[in-house]
């Protein structure tokens, strides 16, 4: 099953990074429906990228 992520700790923490500055935008906003959902999915797609970038290597 391919991943959706990268194969090194460089490129893996500016991705991490970009998603959760996505998603405190999201939370500055978040009494729009808008800004609630951009929240929502930046911080799965955070957890999610943490979980990928922990099992890395190098």
């Amino acid at each position: 099953m391919a991943r959706f992520y990268v194969n090194n700790r460089r490129d893996g923490s500016r991705l991490l990074s970009s998603a959760l500055v996505i998603c405190a935008a999201g939370l500055i906003r978040i009494d729009h429906p808008i800004g609630q959902a951009v929240a929502l999915v930046a911080g799965l797609v955070s957890l999610y990228w943490w979980s990928c970038y922990r099992q890395l290597q190098q």
